[in-house]
């Protein structure tokens, strides 16, 4: 799913490096050096590059304004490969086997060397004749925040991103905006200190950050769950972004959970699907010691609304689903226009929903790092463990 599909799936990077004084051009070159190259017509097995976002068959990035949309520098990593069917290549190889050893009676098998020899020139053969597989990532980098958000959740393709990515734009590279880092960018100065206290990451290597604090995605989904099931769920938008800060919405869980649990033989993961009554179902998988790694957050405000599958370890956001774009028809207005009109009003759509998640997750640190927090969590221990409705 594409980063202008109704339901995208997404994480978000911080850009690190110094950047430079004409960025546009800076871009423009990274990506026209590093622009995508078709196999079609070679014998090549993969192609990696970069292709525009509206038309993953043009790779010229000529000028900026194939990428350059206001504050948004937008493209796609685009990547064919070429793979030959392990079955196909086993039936031909032993054919060949076959037909060698009638060649040559005198032995009683094929030699390694041959059967090496035999397997390489089929694979080489049946390559050359496989159509290649596109596969495409989309990019959107918001410059006057610095953050990069990638429409993907998938690890390996977030690890080719960030790859390429460093590999094209020379002294620049993307630090993943795991719970923490989102944390320290949206929290103020009065709870920084605070926040320096619980971290239990000895250093600030991101894969021991998320490893080492996995522990706040799952205060943040049990207390989303005790804030919904124990209060009417209206906050107050505080953080950055297109809404005016001190508007109202509504905030609040309702299914979907993936929970997981650590024991000798290793992790376990099980899934709650489906409307609960009060949370029951959870509450007692909670209470046997399994943790809320996945969860589905809703977000209301006047008449939109937006959905999320919230991913808890790293804050990705699975599923994600805005509002439907709505713009108005004009005969007046040339497609070019109509075009970056759909995209500015798509991504201030995310934007708007990712605001309201980020307010979400100021109102859950201001208590968690607060002195009321002990009292909270007296009252979601006491309601986590109550009997359940018969």
């Amino acid at each position: 799913m594409g980063i202008m599909s109704s339901t995208v799936s997404m994480y978000q990077y911080l850009v690190k490096g110094d950047l430079p004084g004409n960025l546009e051009r800076f871009v423009a070159e990274c990506l026209h050096r590093h622009a995508f190259s078709s196999i079609d017509t070679t014998p090549d097995e993969e192609s990696i590059g970069w292709v525009t976002l509206d038309n993953h068959l043009d790779a010229r990035f000529e000028d900026e304004h194939s990428f350059a949309r206001g504050d948004y520098l937008a493209f796609t990593l685009r990547r064919d490969r070429r793979k030959v069917p392990g079955t196909l290549l086993k039936n031909l190889m032993n054919q060949e086997c076959e037909r060698w050893m009638k060649e040559h009676p005198s032995l009683q098998r094929v030699p390694s060397n041959r059967r090496m020899e035999i397997r390489e020139n089929l694979y080489r053969s049946l390559l050359s004749r496989m159509l290649p597989v596109p596969a495409t990532c989309d990019l959107a980098w918001n410059v006057n925040r610095g953050i990069v958000t990638v429409a993907s959740v998938n690890a390996k393709e977030l690890d080719l991103v960030e790859d390429e990515f460093r590999r094209t734009f020379q002294g620049l590279s993307l630090l993943p905006l795991h719970p923490l880092q989102r944390a320290e960018m949206v929290l103020d100065a009065s709870l920084q200190r605070a926040l320096v206290r619980v971290d239990q990451a000895s250093s600030k290597d991101v894969l021991l950050q998320i490893k080492k604090n996995r522990w706040l995605g799952w205060e943040f989904f049990l207390w989303a769950m005790y804030q919904t099931s124990t209060s009417p769920c209206e906050y107050t938008v505080a953080a950055a972004g297109p809404f005016k800060e001190g508007e109202r919405f509504v905030a609040y869980m309702h299914d979907g959970f993936v929970l997981t649990h650590e024991h000798e033989a290793g992790l376990r993961k099980s899934r709650i699907i489906g409307p609960q009554q009060d949370f029951a179902e959870a509450r007692t998988a909670i209470q046997s010691g399994k943790n809320i790694v996945e969860g589905l957050l809703y977000f209301e405000k006047d008449d939109m609304s937006w959905r999320m599958n919230l991913k808890g370890e790293i804050f990705a956001f699975g599923s994600y689903k805005c509002p439907p774009v709505k713009l108005e028809r004009d005969d007046k207005l040339d497609p070019e226009q109509e075009r970056l009109a759909v995209f500015y009003e798509r991504m201030c759509l995310l934007e708007e929903g990712l605001q309201l998640f980020n307010s979400l997750l100021i109102a859950f640190f201001s208590v968690r790092l607060g002195s009321a927090w002990d009292e909270k969590a007296k009252s979601m221990h006491t309601w986590l463990h109550k009997e359940r409705p018969e």
